[in-house]
């Protein structure tokens, strides 16, 4: 008889193979045992005696108003389009969500989370207690605690809960490992309800680690093939010394179910906002007051920097900490607080860790050379975001082409142009008005209504400057021309344009 399987979205026939049928007509087959290697490390069963108590299962109650579109108000994250888990939130909030006609009604949801502290203060994820009204503790041997909010973060979607341990009680509790140790294939242990089902062992190695799955400012995920299911977030993904290494909170999975991919926020990113949740009962976070973006090859090669690294200044803050510290657009930073930067996450993860008020060394290139500003770090408002460089479009008008330079149209800044393209008065350089397709600029984004700045780091004034400065560059050799690029609202980025 066919059994049906999903592959690649598909559904296939699969065929019982001789072996598999002669083993339902209970034809006798021997088979060796796996080696030891194959089934696991023999430590995972003492790990887990020793730390499943220090596990709890979280459970929280919410009241939601129900709409006649079946509809209510949810605490379902932010992510960006496409993102592979909008599926996996989009469910795990349904089940929190009213149904159809009705008033007001209670939910309830389970999630996990691990005790730090005897006294009773727990770890999990945010989204597990999000706009919830109560919220419970549940321990290994079963013991309900009504636990009340220490702090919340959800750039790191962390949250740090606090309950009175039962008298004559004595709770066990987990340490924080170094989750920078981690080696690939190293084994690792999740522990925690998924399912409702309780205390749940499983174990598996690290696939990977720093990965950025563009869900927050912050990512640096553990990528484990442990098994991970819903429920299961917020728990404790332990190293085999029995050290908290991450925190169990976001899956890929078409079904809902553990495919072998979930993902831990790293111990390095979870201890310092635990500490500051316990500290403040919120994060103060560093701030520099620049926009950054990606140094790539072609930019690199513009900047005369090799290798390509660091985080590109695509503009500075007026009133931020970078401004009277000398930081200028243009500068690529190399080292903060004497940690090298390779990519702009770098950066800003640093930043953030960094105590508000601090005064810190940053080396630049700038020029070709290298150059050290000292800056006292300020504070991250609670609204603000870490915010990388971006192109926005603007409508399309009438051309006025005075040049055509590398697929773009060229015109002087007039008084008509700049309120037909909302351009503020500020701004000052040469307006694109077109972009020829299939154009170098166009596949970078550059769009009529951006304003170049300067080419080369050299400011320009009209579309004559900017085809000199080209054909120089041709001259000399290069392969690329580095251009800053305003919006009509005066925000920077930088964009290599190839001169082949």
């Amino acid at each position: 008889m066919p059994v049906a399987i999903a592959h690649s979205s598909r559904i296939r026939p699969l065929r019982i193979r001789p072996l598999l049928a002669a083993l339902c007509l209970g034809v006798a087959v021997l088979a060796s045992p796996a080696p030891a290697s194959a089934r696991g490390p023999e430590g995972i069963a003492d790990v887990a005696e020793k730390v499943i108590d220090a596990v709890v299962n979280i459970s929280t109650t919410q009241t939601v108003e129900a709409k006649g579109s079946g509809e209510s108000k949810g605490a379902m994250p932010q992510l960006p389009p496409g993102s592979p888990f909008e599926e996996f939130f989009e469910d795990f909030f349904k089940n929190r969500r009213g149904e159809k006609g009705g008033g007001p009604r209670k939910t309830n949801s389970l999630g996990s989370g691990f005790i730090i502290d005897p006294a009773g203060v727990v770890v999990t994820n945010n989204h597990v207690i999000a706009d919830s009204d109560e919220i419970n503790v549940i321990l290994n041997d079963g013991t309900k605690i009504k636990a009340e909010l220490v702090g919340v973060d959800k750039k790191t979607d962390l949250a740090v809960l606090k309950f009175k341990p039962p008298a004559g009680k004595t709770l066990t509790a987990v340490k924080f490992g170094d989750s920078d140790k981690l080696r690939l294939g190293e084994w690792v242990i999740a522990i925690g309800n998924p399912f409702s089902l309780g205390g749940t062992v499983t174990a598996g190695i690290v696939s990977a680690r720093n990965r950025d799955i563009n869900s927050g400012p912050y990512d640096s995920y553990i990528q484990t093939d442990a098994a991970i299911n819903r429920g299961n977030s917020g728990g404790p993904l332990f190293n085999l010394a029995g050290e908290v290494v991450g925190v169990n909170t976001l899956i890929i999975s078409p079904s809902g179910g553990s495919i072998g991919i979930g993902f831990a926020v790293p111990s390095k990113t979870v201890v310092p906002v635990v500490d500051q949740l316990r500290q403040f009962g919120e994060l103060r976070r560093g701030w520099l007051g620049v926009r950054i973006q990606q140094v790539t090859d072609e930019i690199a090669d513009s900047l005369n920097i090799k290798p390509a690294r660091g985080a590109l200044v695509a503009g500075v803050d007026d009133k931020g900490p970078a401004k009277p510290a000398g930081i200028e657009p243009g500068d690529v930073v190399i080292k903060f607080d004497g940690k090298d930067i390779k990519e702009p996450k770098d950066l800003s993860r640093m930043v953030a860790d960094t105590a508000v008020g601090k005064t810190v060394d940053v080396v630049v290139i700038r020029k070709g050379k290298e150059e050290t500003k000292q800056v006292t770090l300020g504070r991250l408002a609670d609204d603000a975001k870490p915010q990388p460089a971006s192109a926005k479009s603007q409508p399309e008008a009438e051309k006025l082409v005075t040049q055509k330079v590398l697929g773009l149209d060229l015109a002087a800044l007039s008084k008509d142009l700049r309120g037909r393209y909302k351009i503020k008065d500020s701004v000052k350089g040469v307006l694109v008005t077109g972009v020829d397709d299939g154009s170098d600029a166009a596949e970078k984004r550059l769009s009529a209504g951006d304003v170049i700045v300067e080419v080369a780091q050299e400011s320009v004034g009209n579309a004559a400057d900017i085809k000199k400065r080209v054909d120089q560059l041709k001259k000399d050799g290069k392969k690329s021309v580095l251009l800053l690029v305003a919006n009509g609202s005066g925000e920077l980025r930088f964009v290599a344009l190839s001169l082949q």
